[in-house]
């Protein structure tokens, strides 16, 4: 008398079980390359950047990056601001504070002193195809100072306006 050996099979997995067989067909092609659908895009919604290095601020610091830590746009000492802290970002003006050099009426740049400064990216829009905050500007609440739209470094063309 001959005996059959018989092993056991594992039932399959519930969850692939009772898969419809679109979707089964599906994760056994998955990594096939061929021709299904792609998933829907799941990317986050594009966040804006400060500006580009372009212009008088090509060789500056902070364009073209997400809430910069520092910007510099080239110049001299006032146009270096650090230890930024961004209190908004991508809404239609990001503000935040930071550390330059603040010099008062009728001193000379040699005579500034750190001071905390409002810095303020607005004009938010596309430059070059890219999603970015086209202008930026800081100034000193505590010397009277504030938000102007009219005075700000167009960080799109690089240039100031108005033109000094």
């Amino acid at each position: 008398m001959m005996t059959t050996l018989r092993r056991a099979v594992p039932a399959p997995a519930p969850a692939l079980a009772l898969a419809a067989p679109a979707a089964l067909a599906a994760l056994i092609c998955a990594g096939c390359g061929g021709s299904t659908s792609p998933a829907p895009s799941t990317s986050p919604a594009a966040v804006p950047v400060l500006g580009r290095p372009a212009g008088d601020f090509a060789h500056g610091a902070g364009f073209g990056q997400i809430r910069p830590a520092r910007i510099f746009n080239g110049g001299d000492p006032t146009g270096l601001l650090t230890h930024v802290v961004w209190k908004s970002w991508g809404g239609s003006r990001a503000v935040g504070t930071g550390e330059t050099d603040y010099v008062g009426p009728g001193q000379s740049v040699a005579a500034g002193t750190q001071e905390r400064a409002t810095v303020e990216a607005f004009r938010l829009g596309t430059c070059h195809g890219k999603l970015m905050y086209r202008a930026v500007e800081w100034y000193f609440p505590q010397h009277g100072q504030a938000f102007s739209p009219s005075h700000y470094e167009n960080i799109c063309t690089g240039s100031y306006v108005p033109n000094p």
